[in-house]
């Protein structure tokens, strides 16, 4: 017998809470990330806003604790930096990340709209100070604007996105910028000044402004690519263009980078067959020569990765699109009865993987946001 959307609803606060740690933050995933991820954490903080904003605040605020502070090569950790991961994989706290410090100003920005709590913006101004000095100082090394990485670390993750991994997979050799990494950047700095603003900080948000704008006109004109009327994963340390059609640049939906003419081209690619599924919307291009559909990151279907796409769809407008992913990602959860942490589809049938944690708390997130 089918499961009622209030059964589901309460399966799924289930799994979260047997990932919420004593501190307050959701883990990000068992039975091998079963500890404190910068960017999971955020991710699924931003998730549960409306469950639950104090899962924000006790995310935000360990964080905080473990902000970076000296530059390490070892764990690759730099001034204003945001954790990768607690103890765990290393008997360090890891800092190999990119993503993790635009994320946290984002949530800092979320946190802020929906509980208008205005002492804790003033009480950590200066940690989102030093994580805005970290973007501007350490993450653009070359001063292009874009974020770059590139391990310090020769045991370290190779790739610093959400898609990550030792090896060089993306096939992008560093220093690396990715997409959705620029957009993430672009929102931090709106939201950040839209905060120092309101905490009467108007130099610095004009600064912050002007970066965003900046920022804007360069991503649209470089990681464009006319010719397929997309996006590129990313730019190499040469500034060429990774071409791959990927997930990715979905992400920038949300952010409010992506210039209107070319938001519609890119929300039509990715609900070409190639990408789209019955399941959700592909990592990677079926058409890509390394796709791969039952690869973590090279053609499977993740459920956080359509969820931060969804988020996009539904503020730019496109509700049908949107409904589309939302009823795509249930159906998977209906067909397994769980929803892992990615899966494959392979001549349009869901493909189960046994290395897929379960529970992984950004895709039972990402479903409880759905509902």
């Amino acid at each position: 017998m089918r499961e009622s959307i209030a059964q589901i609803k309460e399966k799924l606060s289930k799994e979260i809470e047997s990932l919420r740690d004593k501190r307050g933050f959701i883990k990000a995933g068992l039975p091998r990330f079963g500890r404190l991820f910068g960017r999971d954490s955020l991710i699924v903080a931003w998730q549960l806003l409306n469950y639950d904003p104090e899962i924000a605040k006790s995310t935000l605020e360990v964080l905080i604790q473990l902000q970076g502070k000296v530059i390490d090569n070892q764990t690759e950790e730099e001034p204003g930096k945001i954790l990768h991961e607690e103890k765990g994989y290393f008997p360090w706290h890891y800092y190999g990340a990119v993503d993790s410090t635009p994320l946290f100003l984002i949530l800092m920005g979320f946190f802020y709209e929906k509980t208008k709590n205005k002492e804790f913006l003033r009480k950590y101004f200066p940690n989102i100070l030093s994580a805005i000095n970290w973007m501007v100082n350490y993450g653009d090394k070359d001063n292009d604007l874009f974020l770059e990485y590139e391990r310090k670390n020769p045991e370290g993750l190779f790739h610093q996105g959400w898609k990550d991994n030792f090896k060089n997979h993306l096939q992008i050799e560093p220093p690396v910028a990715l997409v959705e990494v620029q957009g993430y950047q672009y929102l931090a700095l709106q939201k950040i000044a839209w905060v120092s603003e309101i905490l009467g900080e108007e130099k610095l948000s004009s600064a912050l402004l002007k970066r965003a704008e900046g920022l804007k006109q360069k991503l649209n004109r470089e990681f464009w690519m006319p010719g397929k009327k997309y996006f590129a994963l990313a730019l190499d340390g040469q500034k060429n263009q990774r071409e791959a059609i990927t997930s990715n640049p979905g992400h920038l939906l949300f952010t409010g980078i992506v210039e209107r003419d070319k938001a519609d081209l890119l929300v039509k690619r990715l609900f070409q067959k190639d990408m789209w599924t019955p399941y959700g919307i592909r990592t990677h291009s079926a058409l890509e020569p390394d796709f791969d559909p039952k690869s973590y990151h090279r053609g499977s279907v993740w459920p956080h990765d359509n969820w931060i796409i969804a988020k996009g769809l539904k503020k730019l407008g496109y509700k049908k699109e949107y409904q589309r992913i939302k009823k795509a990602i249930l159906k998977a959860y209906q067909k397994l009865s769980f929803l892992p942490e990615f899966y494959g589809v392979v001549e349009g049938k869901l493909v189960e993987f046994p290395r897929a944690c379960y529970p992984q708390a950004w895709a039972s997130g990402a479903l409880l946001n759905f509902l």
